[in-house]
């Protein structure tokens, strides 16, 4: 064993990264990132409308070439490695990142006649531009007495598959015409290494299809042609009747066309799919309550609960999917449509001049922020700056900014933001443990997890619980190099190999009790104010809420 390696596949958001990986000891032996080379740092965008996000299917193809040839060539220094000792591939990409596909499983988005039409290229899981198509989805089930919103939160959302879907039908007819069917990311990619890309018989993940497309075989799959007709006949024909599965399948072996142009011997098994943040959960080591963030532009939330103990349905959850993170356990789903990004504009637009640009900025503005205490700002924000994914499903609302006098700071501001995002991050794990899904500690993976201590000790003092980071800073690609080694067979069960392939740093944030004491008022003002602009039922008032942050100020800053 200790000669034999996978590699994993990982398709952020701008980029692919390939990460191969000791299969006895986790040891990640050599990595190669590809930047996407289409759009703006990969996206397509659309001046005309800022909710359109699609991304070229081409670049999928390209980075899995470039990104494992480049790791695999850069790992022949390491002794030991080689070529041949390489048993198992796994990917995990973006999603939902649906795209749509000829008969053959070609993306049209690659073909001369649909290279500029934005309609026939991936539609990024950060696209919006089906709200509309959404909440007609959720009114429908609603209407129809339809459980298939159970699963899902109650409410379906603009960043999933359907209503992407019906989004194109509606406004690019030429695409809808041309499609055969639509095939997630996370299935494309295997579809298209392993040769297996008839969309009617290719690998389908249940990660992607139960979170996303309201698979579950409690009814049978997908929603029923007469539900998806009755949007639209196109829907009805892109159903799919594959059986979706978990990552430790097999979705087909490694072509030999793809394998000389990436440096490999052909017949490496290649597991199914599924989407980054679920792969993430297993590379951090998630198992029973045991929460994984993915921390970066946004956030998601895994949290595995044995299929054993009975769940209930959960609002505003993205999903209860059985096995989606690691077989025989349900895989819960939650998160935040804005995290990194929250603090990135913030730098990008509002911070003034002389604290410079981009990390130079996020570093200043850190080291002023973390020597302000608890409150002391006077600030509380609500982090619905691209709308809000958990609890809420809503991708209308906007940010908020509560308290700002004549003398606030750009670190205050700064630390607010830092603040909303933990409140958010607080207000998904009480909602779990509301429906009976305990959360004993948190795992966070990312870039702000690894670089910066300020915003881990305010999430530990906010949530009130350690928060642990990954040993991995690439647990994505690690989850996918874990579940290819399951699929090769070099081990048995995914928890058996995340025994020996995943771990956490020895730094752990510890909540601070007089700082979680001001965090509780501070959480109970964002509260009121996520009601009372979130939901349709608040009977509060607002009237208290810049004098209660005044009070919580003044407390603050005179030590009482």
């Amino acid at each position: 064993m200790a000669d034999q390696f996978a590699i994993g596949v990982d398709y952020g958001t701008n980029s692919v990264r390939a990460l191969v990986v000791n299969v006895a000891t986790g040891e990640e032996v050599a990595t190669h990132v590809f930047e996407y080379p289409s759009g703006e740092a990969g996206i397509l965008l659309d001046a005309r409308d800022p909710n359109l996000a699609r991304q070229n299917p081409a670049d999928y193809i390209q980075g899995f070439l470039v990104s494992v040839k480049s790791a695999v060539a850069d790992a022949a220094s390491v002794p030991g490695f080689s070529p041949e000792a390489v048993v198992g591939i796994g990917v995990d990409t973006t999603g939902s990142t649906p795209i749509p596909v000829n008969a053959e499983g070609v993306a049209l988005g690659t073909l001369p006649e649909f290279k500029d039409n934005l309609a026939a290229g991936a539609w990024l899981w950060k696209d919006h531009t089906s709200h509309a198509e959404a909440m007609e989805i959720t009114e429908l089930a609603q209407k129809r007495g339809e459980p298939y919103l159970a699963k899902c939160g109650g409410t379906y959302s603009s960043e999933w598959y359907w209503s992407k879907m019906l989004h194109c039908v509606r406004t690019a007819p030429e695409v809808a015409a041309a499609t055969a069917s639509w095939v997630e990311c996370a299935d494309y990619v295997p579809a298209y290494i392993t040769g297996n890309t008839d969309p009617k018989s290719l690998a389908r993940s249940i990660c992607a299809a139960g979170h996303k497309a309201m698979y579950n075989e409690a009814w049978d799959g997908l929603p029923s042609e007469e539900f998806l007709r009755e949007l639209d006949p196109k829907l009805a024909e892109w159903r799919y009747t594959t059986k979706a599965v978990p990552s430790n399948h097999k979705a087909g072996d490694l072509t030999e066309e793809v394998a000389q142009q990436v440096g490999l011997k052909a017949g490496i098994p290649v597991s199914v799919g599924a989407f980054d943040a679920h792969m993430g959960a297993v590379g951090a080591g998630a198992q029973d309550g045991v929460l994984v963030k993915i921390m970066g532009t946004s956030t998601c939330d895994c949290l595995p609960s044995p299929m054993d103990r009975e769940i209930a349905d959960i609002p505003g959850m993205c999903g209860i999917v059985p096995e989606s993170i690691l077989p025989g356990m349900y895989g819960l789903e939650a998160g935040q449509s804005a995290v990194g990004d929250i603090f990135n504009w913030f730098v990008k637009q509002l911070t003034p001049a002389s604290y410079g640009t981009g990390g130079e900025a996020h570093e200043k503005l850190t080291s002023e922020a973390s020597k302000l205490k608890p409150g002391e700002s006077g600030l509380v924000a609500l982090d619905w700056n691209n709308g809000n994914r958990t609890i809420l499903v809503d991708p209308l609302l906007t940010g908020l900014l509560v308290g700002q006098t004549l003398h606030t700071t750009a670190a205050e501001i700064y630390r607010a933001l830092v603040e909303a995002t933990a409140f958010g991050a607080l207000t998904i794990i009480r909602r779990a443990e509301e429906y009976g899904v305990k959360v004993e500690q948190v795992i966070n993976c990312g870039g702000i997890a690894e670089k910066n201590a300020m915003v881990m000790q305010i999430y530990a003092d906010v949530c009130n619980r350690p928060m642990k980071i990954s040993r991995s800073g690439q647990t994505c690609a690690l989850g996918a190099a874990v579940f290819g080694a399951v699929t090769a067979g070099v081990y048995s069960t995914v928890e058996e190999a995340q025994a020996k392939m995943t771990d956490v740093k020895e730094t752990v944030y510890t909540p601070i009790a007089e700082n979680v004491a001001v965090y509780d008022q501070l959480y109970t003002i964002y509260r009121t104010l996520h009601d009372a602009f979130g939901t349709t039922d608040f009977s509060g008032s607002l009237s208290g809420v810049m004098k209660d942050l005044i009070r919580i100020r003044n407390q603050a800053r005179q030590g009482e």
